[in-house]
């Protein structure tokens, strides 16, 4: 299993644009992630507090894991998170150790 890690900054002060921006993203990425092959798990998390946003995906697989970068829905997203006041840090793929 691989593990996609993707995760943005944000200004307290933009923290409800952020909010927003990542609530309203879910109409369109929940189905265009469901459609996805080899998707097991996707989380969208937010501490506004540490002015941090994490998106967690677990795979079936490297070449699953790396087809989420090209996906339509989510490059749409990009842009939009951005002008809400996010600072993307690079992506991350990493194979599981272990699990529970």
């Amino acid at each position: 299993m691989i593990v996609r890690i993707s995760r943005g900054e944000f200004d307290q002060a933009d923290g409800a644009k952020v909010e927003e921006a990542l609530r309203s993203s879910e109409v369109t990425l929940v189905p265009a992630l469901r459609a996805m092959a080899g998707l097991i798990n996707y989380y969208a998390a937010l501490d506004l507090e540490a002015g941090t946003v994490v998106n967690v995906s677990v795979w079936d697989s490297p070449e699953h894991a790396q087809a989420m970068g090209s996906l339509a829905a989510m490059q749409a997203q990009r842009p939009v998170m951005e002008a809400a006041g996010m600072r993307f840090a690079p992506i991350v793929n990493t194979e599981v150790a272990w699990s529970i």
